[in-house]
């Protein structure tokens, strides 16, 4: 392409003039929306629309004669490729929630210069570290509007598709119950308002599920609690009329989406109102009156619905068996066909996916499914596509990262397997990728251990070689709701008080390793916190482990064996044994067939 004509370049040059004519010297653009959420509606993907780089993370700067992209490793190979032409610079930084670009911001905008940023998708955590940083600098900060709107004549509107109620039993606490717990939670810290605005507390809170952003069931929306009343500001006519009803009757009011702020704006001068910093923008926060007394603190409804019920635990292991099955009958699919067939990472995407949407209570994918064959493993979020996408033939690894939405629960697995002859050096990072997966499942550590804590046992057998991967080892998981939940983080993630582990808490394990233009490694389960069976509460305190809840095998064609300990090997042998004792009931013929194979002992 033509650097000259990219889109990229004429989408940067018309914003360029909006940013002239307001006198702004740098505009920031995060990666966010009214609700600060990881996938976001079309309507709020202006740092794609304005770069090119189509990752999940990722921070755009826009200057006059500059542009560039802040994101983290996962992206450092896509982000090059596609910000290629563009005029628009990567900048690498170490983790997604690095603040690399307040620093960039501070260095290359001139003492009294402008950086323009829009509140209404600035987090009020970021805002405040904003605008600290530009202040020392001497550059003023501005919030009150969205140049986007002008540069972006094709913008798309708001999603408009219909709301609909999370029902018993895969729903088994009822939302006046949820709305106790949080009501219980606002007296403990005095407010008598709560203000939510993250699309999956909204949805945990009122039962209620939707599809405005792709791949997680939510739905936009803000929510003000009050003492006895709730008000559910969405968009006119998502509701339908006898969940409306319904929704009255339990004392949750509809009103119109836009109308949030005003109700901010009208709350009485002796209200107490309880916000979540990093869950709320600057923009709403900005219309509270000075007279409210406001208490910052993280939402209950994020703690609350990160411990599963014992009921839902329940679920989450039917909703894992039927995505087992599902990956059986894949599987048994594709090593029939692979040297038959011309398979391509898409044909992976599109057959996983159907065998997924046969099964009970299925209603989508939870992310877009990974499907890395040979060097595209090496990126952890890369994403083949009809345009770019290779063929899987020949002698390497294939790395394919999934998971679905159920109504009784969320999955997201990695899997790695071989294609044609796997060398000693691919057998020992897959090794020492799966003795990391296996260390962190059988840790048992005290009940509020902060989470961050626990990564350095997935990371010690990739350390002890001198291989280290640039991701997190574990986030939470949602129940029918984002694949990616707080407040737990197994990570290198700073530790915070609410990272405690808790009982009921679903969490990912995802160690790695990736090797740039040759192939990657992860091995993915979600694991429960449990109450350790073997060990009783003393004076030490009581103590939780890990249920693996991820029912797949693990492909055994791929260890060294001279690499795994017996206690390493005994513990592969019983997962399968129990992968294929909760499966075989489920899949027949040729999927059952290949269960029976690859869970044999090793």
């Amino acid at each position: 392409m033509d650097t000259r004509t990219n889109p990229i370049r004429s989408r940067l040059q018309a914003l360029r003039e909006i940013m002239l004519r307001e006198g702004v010297d740098a505009l920031l653009v995060p990666s966010a929306d009214p609700h600060l959420s990881e996938y976001l509606p079309e309507r709020w993907q202006g740092r794609q629309h304005f770069s090119g780089f189509t990752g999940s993370m990722g921070t755009l700067v826009v200057m006059l004669d500059k542009a560039a992209v802040f994101a983290d490793s996962r992206y450092w190979v896509q982000a090059e490729a596609e910000l290629a032409g563009t005029g628009v610079a990567l900048v690498k930084i170490p983790t997604g929630t690095a603040t690399h670009h307040v620093n960039w911001l501070t260095e290359q905008v001139r003492p009294g210069g402008t950086v323009s940023v829009d509140a209404q998708v600035l987090g009020l955590a970021a805002a405040q570290m904003l605008k600290t940083a530009l202040d020392a600098a001497g550059i003023q900060l501005r919030t009150d509007a969205d140049l986007l709107q002008g540069a972006w004549p094709e913008r798309p509107a708001l999603p408009h598709a219909p709301v609909y109620a999370h029902e018993a039993p895969h729903a088994p606490l009822a939302r006046s119950a949820k709305m106790d717990q949080v009501r219980q939670a606002m007296a403990r810290t005095g407010a008598t308002h709560h203000f939510v605005s993250t699309v999956d507390d909204i949805a945990w809170i009122t039962n209620l599920r939707g599809s405005d952003v792709d791949y997680n069931p939510v739905f936009l929306a803000h929510v003000l609690v009050e003492p006895t009343s709730v008000t559910l500001f969405v968009g006119e006519g998502k509701v339908p009329d006898g969940l409306a009803a319904e929704l009255k009757a339990q004392g949750i009011a509809l009103a119109p989406y836009a109308q949030a702020p005003a109700a901010l704006a009208a709350l009485p001068a002796d209200a107490t109102l309880l916000i979540d910093p990093r869950r709320v923008t600057l923009g709403l926060r900005q219309a509270v009156p000075s007279a409210v007394k406001v208490i910052e603190a993280i939402n209950p409804s994020t703690l609350l619905k990160s411990r599963k019920t014992p009921e839902e635990a329940e679920f989450i292991r039917e909703a894992m068996a039927r995505d087992g099955a599902a990956m059986c009958a894949f599987y048994a699919w594709f090593e029939q066909a692979l040297g038959r067939e011309r398979i391509t990472e898409v044909t992976v995407d599109e057959r996983l996916s159907a065998e997924r949407a046969k099964q009970p209570g299925f209603i989508g994918l939870s992310f877009p499914v990974i499907a890395g064959f040979a060097a595209n493993g090496a990126m952890p979020h890369y994403r083949a596509t009809a345009q770019s996408h290779a063929v899987i033939e020949g002698h390497s690894l294939l790395l394919i990262d999934s998971g679905g939405q159920y109504l009784g629960g969320t999955t997201d697995i990695t899997r790695v397997w071989p294609v044609g002859q796997v060398s000693a050096a691919m057998k020992r990072d897959y090794t020492l990728v799966l003795k990391g997966t296996m260390a962190l499942s059988r840790a048992r550590f005290p009940r509020g251990t902060l989470s961050p804590m626990l990564d350095a046992l997935a990371r010690a057998p990739l350390w002890e070689q001198g291989i280290e991967f640039g991701h997190g080892t574990g986030h939470g998981v949602g129940y029918f709701l984002n694949v990616h939940e707080g407040p737990q983080s197994i990570s290198k993630a700073i530790p915070e008080p609410h990272m405690a582990m808790e009982p009921g808490m679903v969490t990912s394990i995802e160690p790695g390793v990736y090797r740039p233009g040759l192939w990657g490694v992860r091995i993915e389960n979600l694991v429960l916190n449990a109450v350790a069976t073997t060990a009783e509460a003393n004076q030490f305190g009581e103590f939780l482990e890990f249920e693996t809840l991820t029912l797949c095998p693990i492909d055994t064609r791929c260890i060294d064996r001279a690499l795994m300990r017996d206690d390493e090997v005994q513990w592969l042998n019983d997962y399968h044994a129990m992968v294929r004792h909760r499966l075989s009931p489920l899949v027949q013929g040729d999927a059952r067939a290949w269960l029976m194979e690859r869970t044999k002992p090793l």
